[in-house]
């Protein structure tokens, strides 16, 4: 009687199970025609692409303004241009490969936007348009488009009109600002990195540099430089919109912030009159651009804020050397290039490990490691 009672339980039991897994694999199972392959940027609960990027040039107005306050015409000559030749680029290659069109998400005018914040106001249209075929056709739609490319697109084109249109790209002119006495349009200058790295090398000192009234005017915007390299206070209201509206997370533009002011402080304290000082080296060139706006790109970062802060420390670190030891007085877009290449390696070692995963070789549970971002 036990042997059959014992066996009559079994049985239920494995009928329940049966019926258990059939239920959980007629909830659980997706309608495989439903089923779409694609890369990231993937749509979820939340802004979408489209708005996202909306987002990023709604907070990147100040600066645009800001470049208009200060270098007039010439600059929006340059934002139009490029703006405009990395949607044309973008429209072509997407009727040529027979793809659907790609405009709305506005990717390619973030990417035009972007490009004219690293150039020069009196760049010719010719090196614009060639950094706008880089930006899109070279660095994105060659990798399959957005979210398959593995490097910011604006910052592979300002590197390639550096190098191969070096004498147009360090045209800089002086601000011609409505708050200060006007300059012409005519009257160039050197960068203030430009301007120390020369300063220093002469062995002529940079204590100016860190005077009160020139880290005023940096950080107004009343120097000379890229249209997004003089006004650190509009680039500074627009990264803290995008940390605010949760476009972006804090950790890689602190992480590349911290570990610049940490390394041109032990420079200057074991080699005084190196370079100048801390405030100097955030509030002179493109780092606060490219520490907000560029290294954070969501296609080109790592995925966990563990990798996100050994991402940033890798640019702070390669900024630094290239300004203070390097050939080139700015070296932003380099290390985030340069950074990018290493993003598959940063995820790998900075992984998520699932919650109760269980090493095979020791037989142990181990604890959920990272955080995707």
């Amino acid at each position: 009687m036990n042997g059959k009672k014992v066996d009559l339980m079994s049985d239920n039991m494995d009928k329940k199970e049966l019926t258990e897994k059939s239920e959980t694999q007629r909830i659980i199972l997706p309608d495989p025609t439903r089923l779409i392959l694609s890369p990231s940027p993937h749509i979820q609960t939340g802004p979408g692409t489209g708005k996202i990027m909306l987002l990023v040039i709604a907070c990147l107005a100040p600066a645009i303004v800001a470049s208009l306050m200060f270098f007039g015409l010439h600059a929006l000559r340059v934002l139009v241009i490029t703006t405009a030749s990395c949607a044309a680029f973008e429209y072509l290659w997407n009727r040529i490969s027979g793809r659907k069109s790609t405009l709305n998400d506005f990717s390619a005018i973030l990417t035009g936007i972007l490009l004219a914040m690293n150039t020069s106001s009196l760049t010719p249209a010719w090196v614009c348009v060639a950094g706008a075929f880089i930006a899109i056709i070279i660095a994105k739609q060659i990798y399959g488009g957005l979210g398959q490319n593995p490097f910011n697109p604006a910052a592979v084109a300002r590197i390639a009109m550096l190098t191969g249109a070096a004498g147009a790209m360090t045209r800089f002119p002086a601000p011609n600002s409505i708050f200060f006495a006007p300059i012409p349009d005519a009257l160039t200058t050197a960068t203030p990195l430009g301007a120390a790295e020369s300063f220093s090398a002469m062995g002529k000192g940079v204590e100016y540099f860190n005077s009160s009234a020139f880290l005023w005017r940096a950080f107004i915007g009343e120097t000379s430089g890229s249209l997004g390299e003089t006004s650190a206070l509009a680039i500074l209201i627009g990264g803290i919109g995008l940390i605010a509206l949760r476009i972006i997370r804090w950790h890689i533009p602190v992480s590349i912030i911290c570990t610049v002011a940490v390394f041109v402080s032990l420079v200057n304290h074991f080699s005084p009159g190196t370079t100048p000082g801390v405030l100097f080296h955030l509030f002179s060139g493109g780092l606060l651009l490219g520490a907000f706006f560029m290294a954070t790109d969501m296609v080109t970062s790592p995925v966990t804020v563990k990798g996100g802060i050994v991402f940033g420390i890798g640019i702070g670190i390669l900024v630094c050397v290239i300004r203070i030891y390097g050939s080139y007085p700015e070296g932003m877009s380099f290390a985030i290039v340069l950074m990018n290449a290493l993003v598959p390696l940063i995820d790998k070692v900075c992984y998520i490990r699932p919650f109760g995963h269980q090493n095979i070789k020791s037989g142990r549970i181990e604890p959920r490691r990272g955080e995707i971002k």
